[in-house]
């Protein structure tokens, strides 16, 4: 399946009512655990003009997911009003991305990690050209895939592997030398299925 890319695509998929998704999904024996979630919020955010998807690779030196390659974001501050709030500052943080470029077209149900976090995945357009600045020591690497990978739900599969001494299936959507995979891949593969329809 290849969809040309079009804004309006984007509009009519956050229109499709689906239900959250979560690392849990594929690991139905698994319990989560009972605390309280906390919150947080990461921006899709694709160039107006061609699709692409901004991401970023995270700095090897950092305590949690070194290497990963995550869309920008995270928890909220307290200063932070909603996840919308907290994705919008922290794509600024992370990849000097000004907000007053951005339109935001809406969200997808939050995601649900293993890590403790309901991520409220924030979807807009960017508007006019835009040149990252990494974040010392947070992001290693700005990059875009093409919407013709992230809107193809047979872009990804599900791989395996042993995590806190059991076998955890996880979905994963690689392209090139990035391994795009985990939570990422999962909320951009409920994306992926609410273009298709």
């Amino acid at each position: 399946m290849s969809l040309r890319w079009s804004p309006d695509l984007l509009r009519q998929a956050l229109t499709h009512a689906a239900g959250a998704s979560s690392d849990y999904d594929l690991n139905p024996g698994v319990a989560p655990p009972s605390a309280t979630l906390r919150r947080a919020g990461v921006l899709a955010g694709f160039h107006e003009s061609d699709g692409r998807l901004i991401l970023t690779k995270r700095a090897s030196g950092l305590r949690h997911h070194p290497g990963q390659i995550a869309l920008p974001g995270g928890k909220l501050d307290p200063a932070d009003p909603d996840e919308t709030a907290a994705a919008l500052r922290e794509a600024r943080e992370e990849i000097g991305l000004d907000p007053a470029q951005l339109q935001v077209l809406g969200a997808l149900p939050p995601h649900r990690t293993v890590t403790g976090f309901a991520v409220l995945p924030v979807v807009a357009l960017i508007r006019g050209d835009f040149t990252p600045i990494p974040e010392a020591g947070e992001v290693e690497e700005v990059f875009t895939l093409p919407f013709a990978h992230i809107a193809d739900p047979t872009r990804y599969h599900v791989e395996r592997r042993r995590w806190r001494g059991d076998w955890r299936a996880y979905h994963v959507a690689p392209f090139g030398p990035y391994y795009l995979w985990g939570a990422t891949a999962r909320m951009l593969l409920g994306l992926a299925q609410r273009l298709g329809q």
